[in-house]
């Protein structure tokens, strides 16, 4: 059996590693064999409908469950999972329930240390600075009530860059904003706007939460930013993970985005207590990322940008596909599985890929000369 250079390299750095020679090396060297020969597919085998059969029966059995809250004592946050996580995924969307994951330096991996960081990462919007806001439709203005002394020079300094054409002042903690557009409706809007306006931590993460992990004092977030979060000076780089996949792919590149779907997908599964091959998870994860883009696996994704005009209007949205097909004048080749059976012809998967063409008249002559 062929055994490729990089698994033979591999397979020798492991018997190096571990002491691994003579007798004992040849025994794991036929298992190794084995293993790959149980691996192998042959030509012509439809993977990919044995990759989707294999990954989209198990999700059915997913539990109906699927939005849980862990809220034990050190901890707090909201878990997708189930079939919504996987639709999550695969759908490639860019808003869900985001979370992080944040490692530390082992100079910074202590309770105390953990605490004071997590306290800086933490997003403040200027909502998170007042005790009430209040509309005064007497002097037509909005009123702020801080709940203490020490935010009132951060609202100064934000509310001017967002409250423009305002005119800002304070007596005790109240910040009085008072716009030149004073009627109700303008207010309403401004101070909607000026609720949202981010002060403090890091934009995006909403919530933080300290845990012990084994040896390791890390922070979950509700939440997401990577980029921001990988600056820090205190965080280990090399273990911080989040479940967006933009994020992922905007630092680190496809590569990366691409290991992000299939950990994911494989978590999701796992956690319900299905067993999928990881090779159809990777074929599919492979699939999204293969052309150095994030594609869904849906009509606007991989399904809509199909090479043929059938197997696209087999998917969804049928009429459409047929319509800018004719007006555009597109051929349809057939070199695929779908196309050929809506046609009626043998598709070109196992056998069907095989073309051989028989000379009746040239067997006829051979048995005839054989014969006499």
């Amino acid at each position: 059996m062929f055994m490729s250079k990089k698994i033979m390299e591999e397979f020798e750095a492991y018997c190096k590693k571990n002491g691994i020679v003579g007798k004992e090396k040849d025994e794991k060297l036929e298992i190794l064999k084995k293993n790959l020969e149980k691996y192998m597919y042959e030509p012509g085998e439809a993977i990919g409908v044995v990759a989707a059969q294999s990954i989209s029966e198990p999700a059915t059995q997913m539990t109906m469950r699927s939005y849980t809250l862990a809220s034990q004592s050190d901890r707090l946050r909201k878990v997708t999972q189930g079939l919504p996580r996987l639709i999550e995924i695969f759908d490639a969307r860019k808003t869900f329930e985001k979370t992080m994951i944040i490692y530390f330096k082992p100079q910074y991996n202590s309770k105390e240390k953990a605490k004071e960081i997590a306290g800086k990462i933490k997003g403040l919007k200027l909502s998170d600075m007042i005790v009430s806001d209040s509309i005064d439709l007497v002097n037509m203005q909005i009123e702020l009530d801080l709940e203490n002394d020490g935010y009132k020079e951060t609202a100064l300094e934000v509310l001017p860059k967002h409250a423009k054409d305002s005119e800002i002042s304070t007596r005790g903690r109240t910040v009085f904003i008072k716009p030149k557009k004073d009627t109700i409706r303008d207010l309403r809007k401004l101070k909607s706007k000026i609720l949202k306006v981010h002060t403090g931590g890091v934009k995006g993460i909403k919530n933080v939460v300290v845990i012990k992990e084994g040896e390791d004092w890390i922070v979950q977030t509700i939440g997401a930013n990577l980029k921001k979060i990988l600056l820090m000076e205190e965080v280990d780089i090399s273990r911080t993970i989040t479940n967006d996949i933009y994020q992922v792919y905007d630092v680190f590149g496809i590569e990366a985005a691409r290991n992000v779907i299939l950990s994911e997908a494989r978590q999701t599964l796992e956690d319900q207590g299905l067993e999928v091959d990881i090779r159809h998870l990777i074929l599919l994860a492979d699939t999204m990322t293969y052309d150095g883009t994030i594609k869904d696996i849906g009509r606007y994704g991989i399904s809509g940008r199909k090479t043929s005009v059938l197997a696209r209007a087999n998917f969804e949205e049928t009429k459409k596909h047929l319509i800018d097909a004719s007006f555009y004048g597109e051929t349809d080749r057939l070199e695929g599985t779908i196309e050929n059976i809506i046609v009626g012809q043998l598709a070109p998967i196992g056998t069907g890929m095989v073309k051989l063409a028989v000379d009746t008249e040239k067997m006829k002559k051979k048995q005839k000369t054989e014969n006499s």
